[in-house]
């Protein structure tokens, strides 16, 4: 009826998957035409079966526009797909939409782009999952992204106090700051009270457990906290790019160079499929086993 061959072009003609083009042309007694009409007849029918699927591979994509940007993640389930030119599109077309709307949550982004997103999963035959996102706006500043690792991270801050070149040179360096290094929070005082009370908790029985004079400990908590701020706070940490400044002053430098006083409203980073359960099946092997079906 119909060879391996004529699966695969069905799948590059389509964007379908390889079980669903499979399907179709048994479906069509291997009739090409009528395969891809039967595809697009099942799209949402086929997209809907996929919903349980895992979706944690993706990529995170950002956009600035004017003084507004946008970060957003979307997954799908392997980085086979999300290494591909449709499915890129279509995220891309996810953050010009977070662009141009206001969009109350990642909720409303779902629902907005639900057709799309149906009509994408039907196509390129994975889940997508849109995940979430981030927006800012600005008045007095600038508003900078950062990709990394082909969309692997991504960043995105916020430079108050002017709206000059200097100022997203600012922007720029902060965003590969917190590319690199992680920050939790922006300043010391973000830190939750229960998250400082639990940290000085393991400090304590760490020093404990040293051996350290239990004289001297509470202190010794008090120097290791303000380390713990060092670490996770952006404007407490040290400058990647020049270790003997820290990020606080760093804004300050540029700051007086300037005459303007600046800085650094918010910031988000997305770390793709961050908290979400992988698979670990081989993309190849699923092909190839399906082909055996």
């Amino acid at each position: 009826m119909f060879t391996n061959k004529d699966v695969m072009d069905l799948r590059k003609k389509t964007g379908a998957g390889v079980a669903d083009c499979k399907k179709a042309l048994t479906e069509t007694d291997g009739d090409m035409e009528k395969a891809i009409d039967f595809l697009r007849e099942k799209g949402i029918a086929t997209a809907a079966k996929k919903a349980s699927r895992i979706a944690a591979e993706g990529i995170v994509a950002a956009k600035i526009e004017g003084k507004v940007g946008a970060l957003v993640e979307v997954n799908c389930e392997t980085d086979f797909v999300a290494k591909g030119d449709q499915y890129k599109d279509f995220v891309n077309g996810v953050v010009d939409y977070v662009i141009a709307n206001d969009v109350a949550d990642a909720a409303a982004l779902i629902a907005a782009k639900a057709d799309d997103t149906i009509a994408a999963t039907a196509k390129i035959g994975e889940k997508i999952a849109i995940r979430r996102f981030a927006k800012y706006a600005t008045e007095n500043g600038v508003v900078e992204s950062y990709i990394h690792m082909g969309g692997k991270v991504g960043v995105l801050v916020e430079v108050e106090g002017c709206t000059c070149d200097s100022a997203r040179e600012l922007a720029h360096d902060v965003a590969l700051q917190i590319a690199a290094a992680k920050p939790l929070y922006l300043t010391a005082s973000e830190v939750p009270v229960e998250v400082v009370e639990h940290e000085k908790e393991i400090l304590r029985a760490q020093a404990l457990n040293e051996g350290k004079p239990a004289a001297i400990v509470d202190r010794m908590v008090e120097g290791r906290v303000k380390k713990y701020y060092d670490e996770f706070c952006l404007l407490n940490q040290a400058f990647v790019k020049d270790p003997s400044l820290t990020i606080e002053k760093l804004v300050k430098s540029y700051g007086d160079k300037m005459g303007k006083t600046l800085s650094i409203k918010r910031f988000t980073r997305f770390e793709m499929g961050e908290g979400l359960e992988k698979r670990n099946d081989d993309f190849a092997a699923e092909v190839e086993a399906q082909m055996k079906k």
